[in-house]
């Protein structure tokens, strides 16, 4: 039988009974079948619903931090807002012309903190992933004079050289192989949230987002399919880890790349993450907040825990809350990270000493055995992401289990519909 935390309800938050019952009705689809929430169009609202634009003073996604002392996360979770009509037409957003000669652009207040690589999907949409990482590994791109790395973050005011561009040939209506064709399938298999701006993913493990050395298939590629009549292909906005399955958020158009790169920058996409974890953190719920550095040998990379200051470290901050165990050697742990930086879930997890279970890189327990029946694969799941629509109201979608995680939790015995605390954590 289905247990659930039990929650007092204050006399602020009567009012807000009607609101329960939908909760209670969706924990359902986010239950052992994992189905994604998708928000309703506009043109699907019922008479009795608030009129177009109109919004909820109180409407958030999670709840706010209080000040003081901060709270419990265990709060009951507040509506999720609708679509709003749309709030521009997509021939608001002008296409830039590709440069024919080389040419310097100035990092505006909206790129700044952009990677290279995004500022230029961004500014010049219909580029792929392997035609810019030629120009930047050939030098052709300099910031401010001096070659730049596709990972380098850029900042406002910086002068930005650009060499000649080209779009990949665009393909013609029809002109489908059988292997794009299949690809294509396994695109639409994937999709939990899709409309004229936006597709929202669930990427399975050990499928890569972007390409590297003898990678032959990745989503990024996958994506050429989808590539349109103008050369325009839907463009990432962000990225997982390989062996990390779930919500991957990717922008069909430019207008919407644009706005979401937007809102991961400054932080108004809301992201949660299932993990099994080795043993139980105490507390129970918590903030890690460290510094993170890359640490780069020959055979690899790893993130490692740095000090304020450090040649590359970069604040990260993540919010945690157990959700379930499995006697005292395994933790079923919700995770909500407030940066995003590389490896942050799994480098702070092996920070705390409860390592993600399966993860070939940080997990650090000597003489710890996986119980039996589990597989030795990394136990992270990208489960939800919410976010403002490019056009208005949110997207909300949320990834199921994927099948080496489900059979863990039910050989476990771990009840995948259980209330996720995490939810109402704070956000900075």
């Amino acid at each position: 039988m289905s247990r659930r935390i039990k929650r007092t309800t204050s006399p602020g938050d009567r009012a807000k009974g009607r609101d329960k019952g939908r909760d209670r009705d969706r924990a359902g689809d986010r239950g052992k079948s994992g189905s994604a929430q998708r928000s309703r169009k506009p043109d699907e609202r019922k008479s009795g619903d608030r009129k177009s634009g109109e919004r909820k003073s109180g409407d958030r996604p999670f709840a706010h931090r209080a000040a003081g002392k901060p709270p419990r996360f265990a709060e009951p979770r507040r509506d999720r807002q609708e679509r709003a009509e749309p709030a521009m037409s997509k021939t608001a957003a002008a296409e830039q012309p590709l440069p024919t000669k080389v040419q310097t652009v100035v990092v505006t207040a909206d790129e700044n903190g952009m990677r290279v690589d995004r500022f230029l999907e961004a500014r010049f949409p219909g580029l792929s992933f392997s035609h810019i990482q030629r120009i930047v590994r050939k030098g052709e791109l300099r910031v401010n004079g001096k070659r730049a790395d596709s990972k380098d973050r850029l900042e406002e005011g910086q002068s930005v050289r650009i060499p000649p561009l080209r779009l990949d040939t665009p393909k013609t209506a029809g002109a489908l192989s059988e292997a794009e064709a299949k690809t294509l399938q396994a695109l639409k298999d994937m999709t939990l949230y899709e409309d004229d701006d936006v597709l929202v993913l669930n990427k399975p493990a050990g499928l890569a987002v972007q390409g590297g050395s003898g990678m032959t298939r990745h989503v990024d590629q996958m994506l050429e399919v989808m590539r349109d009549a103008k050369g325009q292909k839907p463009r990432l906005v962000h990225r997982l880890d390989r062996e990390t399955s779930g919500c991957l958020l990717v922008a069909k158009t430019r207008f919407a790349a644009t706005h979401l790169t937007g809102a991961f920058r400054h932080r108004s996409a809301r992201k949660i993450y299932w993990a099994l974890v080795a043993g139980v953190p105490k507390p129970k719920q918590g903030r890690i907040s460290t510094y993170l550095a890359k640490e780069e040998s020959e055979e690899d990379s790893i993130m490692r825990i740095a000090e304020h200051g450090d040649e590359g470290a970069s604040h990260a901050v993540t919010y945690y809350a157990v959700v379930e165990t499995s006697a005292t050697k395994l933790a079923w742990v919700s995770l909500k990270p407030v940066t995003g930086r590389t490896h942050q879930l799994r480098a702070h997890m092996a920070h705390i000493d409860h390592a993600i279970v399966g993860d070939p890189k940080y997990f650090n327990k000597e003489n710890w055995q996986l119980p039996g029946g589990l597989q030795n694969r990394l136990h992270l799941l990208a489960r939800r992401i919410v976010i403002p629509h490019p056009r208005g109201g949110v997207i909300d979608a949320t990834a199921p289990l994927p099948p080496h995680m489900l059979q863990s939790w039910n050989l476990l015995g771990l009840e995948a519909d259980r209330f996720d605390p995490i939810e109402n954590a704070p956000e900075e």
